[in-house]
């Protein structure tokens, strides 16, 4: 976070004082030695953050299929050596902007969207849990609270927070803490994913890739979320809020009595 001297403008008047900003960096993941893009993201948990990004775009399957990431926070580099080499060329992934603020850019593989695997899942979860939950994970966003300038995402057993992470960007948070539980080593079929921000069909698409029955948002989803998530089996819930909240898919995972 950023200090910076500003001027204030109330009902009281106007006034100089300091106010904290989140931190934007343009952070460019280098693959086997060639540029793949530039992500706009917060400078913290790089690491994870290019895992994540890559677990979740369908270019690694998981952590051992990296070979190293080290992090050039001089040029706000990632370089990314997989172990089988690829050639990025002749990658089967198009290009999709994201609805994401910025310009976001999401990597997909056109043989994923026409072979989708549902969620083979019987975890269930009292609504009482995700209330205790999503106030837990409010409370635990500290930048949120001095800037009110990233989103956040989390993943939770069902009764703790496993992984919180945070950035500028919706998407960016949660590859982050996709990429922390695959350098912990967790199963992401057996946890459930909690996010800040609004759910879109590209948010749903990368929780897909980690096979987790549960995807929770304190904001509203789009349409074309609700419709992937009923395909994929995902329970999806949004409006979390308080006591209330709005189960949109996978219903039968959520007990209310």
């Amino acid at each position: 976070m950023s200090r910076l001297d500003i001027i204030r403008i109330d009902s009281s008047g106007r006034k100089n004082c300091q106010d904290e900003v989140s931190d934007e960096i343009p952070l460019t993941i280098h693959l086997d030695g060639k540029e793949l893009l530039t992500l706009l993201c917060s400078p913290d948990s790089l690491k994870e953050f290019s895992a994540g990004f890559l677990y979740s775009a369908g270019i690694i399957k998981s952590i051992n299929d990296i070979g190293t990431i080290t992090i050039d926070s001089q040029k706000w580099i990632s370089h990314v050596e997989l172990k089988n080499k690829t050639d990025t060329q002749k990658l089967m992934f198009k290009r999709m902007y994201t609805s994401g603020c910025g310009r976001g850019v999401l990597f997909y593989n056109t043989l994923d969207l026409l072979h989708r695997r549902k969620v083979n899942s019987n975890l269930k979860i009292h609504s009482d849990k995700i209330t205790e939950l999503m106030a837990s994970f409010q409370n635990s966003s500290a930048a949120f609270k001095q800037t009110g300038g990233v989103h956040s995402c989390a993943l939770s057993d069902g009764e703790d927070i496993l992984i919180f992470k945070e950035d500028i960007g919706r998407h960016n948070a949660l590859d982050k803490a996709i990429g922390a539980a695959l350098f912990k080593d967790l199963d992401m079929r057996k946890l459930i994913i909690l996010t800040s921000g609004r759910v879109s069909s590209e948010i749903v698409l990368k929780v897909s890739k980690t096979r987790s029955p549960f995807l929770i948002s304190r904001s509203a989803p789009t349409d074309q979320a609700v419709k992937l998530s009923g395909d994929l089996n995902l329970t999806l819930v949004g409006f979390v809020r308080g006591e209330r909240m709005n189960v949109y898919t996978g219903q039968e995972r959520i007990i209310h009595e």
